[in-house]
């Protein structure tokens, strides 16, 4: 039970929610890259990105001074294909989607 519990949690905020959509079409994201998406500070971002590796949702890696985020390999597909029919029309992840082209364009 505490497997769909901490999914479900991890998904019912907003910030998360726009993480893991905006996972769904990168195949990694830099921390940097998340906070800038979500204009929040590093703590903040931080606590968002520690919730979904505990989750399983998302896997991080150090690379240097850099965390580099991606959903886990075993990404429930039927939770992704439902996000992915969910999502497509809504306007803030369509911003999203827009936003992350120029903020990773810009490298590290």
């Amino acid at each position: 039970m505490n497997k769909p519990l901490n999914v479900l949690k991890a998904l019912s905020d907003r910030n998360r929610l726009r993480v893991v959509a905006a996972l769904m079409h990168q195949e990694e994201l830099c921390a940097c890259h998340i906070i800038e998406l979500l204009e929040v500070t590093g703590a903040t971002a931080s606590r968002h990105m520690g919730l979904l590796i505990r989750s399983g949702l998302v896997q991080s890696r150090k690379a240097g001074r850099w965390v580099h985020y991606r959903l886990t390999a075993d990404f429930p597909i039927p939770l992704f294909q439902w996000l992915e029919t969910e999502l497509q029309t809504d306007p803030g992840i369509k911003a999203d989607r827009k936003a992350l082209i120029k903020i990773t364009a810009c490298k590290h």
